[in-house]
């Protein structure tokens, strides 16, 4: 949703978005967008329709919230004008590394001003498309600015290398959504994305700038695999559900699930309109669902799965072993340390070894209060854990989730669990 909001900005004309977004950083997106200068106009069907002449501030500042990619993708979008802005955000943002910035802006013409390396981030371009060298090893999100802002500044024969790149599928679907409105970059075994000459880039043009005869560009956002895991492993651990709306072709990075649910022997079957996941042996009738049994998974390239995964692996009989801790350190909490402390609370034992995470399950999770730490996928794993805990689980700060997935205790109480909220004004607590 937040990559199709950034082209339609980019891409000069009229676009439609269906199928769009309502979470906090979507909404983060598209006040971001409008204080560039686009114009969004809500359709009778929920659909967007958004009106751009290209990256024109109309605002001195805008605010990303709590979006990590929104800060990282626009920063350099915002970079293609000549006038300054200040570019801010809300909650655990303020506190997240912006080096990058100060590092690579300046390379490209750019200037910067951060907070000791940190937010509000002033910025002041005009970008200057230029071969340089970066770093991927602490987040993809960089990159996908860059590739954005390169072809919409018309960026020719010249290459973005990028040393140890993490996240490998997000870049993916950053140069699927680049591809549907018309920008070609090679991608070149993603060490080397490369904007080739002027002659060759001929077509690659009438993307970004579609005035005058261009027809409409008709986006559809997918459904989000990062949301629809939790749902998933609520399936293969409280009882078999149906889950459609995920595409399994999407080159999302979290569709990876499937590999831990299929490894950990929950009853799947996936089909191309729907999934219907259940406990081991669901589908054979077995009265209790048989037992998940303990996995090994890699989710260095999908780090977001992190959350989703301990919740599976609490309900797995062994020590479930999951690599890619490094990864955790930067995100809306230090998930690592906060997904040992909050499911330490509900008896379950987490062990930390270098990048590696080791989660014993199998011998049952407790009732317990436990805290979002403001993190909307450690409310969600907290509430899938609950479904097969042995007592109540209340999350405080529960609306955490509004940042990605609104409807997420909904969606539960819809397929069964039962889910009541206490909202405590005095100190602004939500309890769910």
């Amino acid at each position: 949703m937040q990559r199709a909001c950034a082209a339609a900005l980019l891409s000069k004309g009229e676009t439609v978005i269906k199928n769009p977004g309502y979470s906090n950083d979507d909404k983060a997106a598209q006040e971001v967008i409008r204080g560039l200068g686009a114009e969004i106009l809500t359709l009778e069907d929920g659909s967007l329709k958004i009106n751009s002449k290209g990256v024109k501030p109309g605002r001195a500042e805008v605010n990303c919230g709590e979006s990590g990619l929104g800060i990282r993708m626009f920063a350099p979008i915002i970079a293609l004008s000549d006038r300054p802005v200040t570019v801010n955000g809300e909650g655990s943002l303020l506190s997240r590394p912006m080096d990058f910035f100060d590092e690579i802006f300046p390379q490209l013409g750019i200037r910067v001003l951060s907070n000791k390396g940190k937010l509000p981030l002033q910025i002041q371009g005009p970008l200057q498309p230029r071969s340089i060298e970066i770093d991927g090893s602490l987040s993809s999100q960089f990159l996908t600015g860059l590739l954005f802002s390169f072809a919409a500044a018309g960026a020719r024969d010249v290459s973005l290398r990028v040393n140890n790149l993490k996240s490998k599928p997000y870049i993916d679907l950053t140069l699927q959504v680049m591809d549907h409105f018309g920008w070609k970059v090679e991608n070149r075994n993603y060490e080397e994305f490369y904007f080739p000459g002027a002659e060759a880039a001929i077509s690659a043009g009438a993307g970004a700038d579609r005035e005058g005869a261009q027809p409409v560009v008709r986006y559809t956002v997918e459904g989000d695999w990062s949301g629809g895991a939790f749902l998933l492993v609520a399936g293969a651990i409280a009882g078999r559900i149906t889950v459609r709306g995920l595409d399994i072709h999407s080159t999302q990075a979290d569709k990876a699930i499937l590999r831990a649910l299929s490894d950990c022997g929950a009853s799947m079957a996936v089909g191309v309109e729907e999934i219907e996941i259940g406990p081991a042996g669901a589908a054979a009738g077995i009265a209790d669902g048989g037992r998940l049994k303990a996995f090994t998974f890699d989710a260095t390239d999908c780090p977001d799965l992190f959350p989703p995964l301990v919740a599976l692996a609490s309900f797995c009989t062994g020590t479930t072993v999951i690599t890619g801790v490094g990864r955790l350190a930067h995100k809306e909490s230090n998930r690592a340390l906060t997904l040992q402390e909050e499911f330490g609370k509900m008896g379950v034992s987490i062990e930390l070894e270098g990048d590696r995470m080791l989660v014993k399950g199998g011998e049952g999770v407790s009732g317990a209060t436990v805290h979002s730490r403001h993190d909307h996928r450690i409310a969600m794993a907290c509430a899938v854990a609950g479904l097969r805990a042995a007592g109540d689980i209340v999350i405080e700060e529960a609306q955490a989730i509004d940042k990605s997935y609104p409807d997420f205790y909904e969606h539960l109480q819809k397929l069964g669990a039962a889910v009541n909220s206490q909202e405590v004004i005095g100190n602004e607590r939500n309890r769910h």
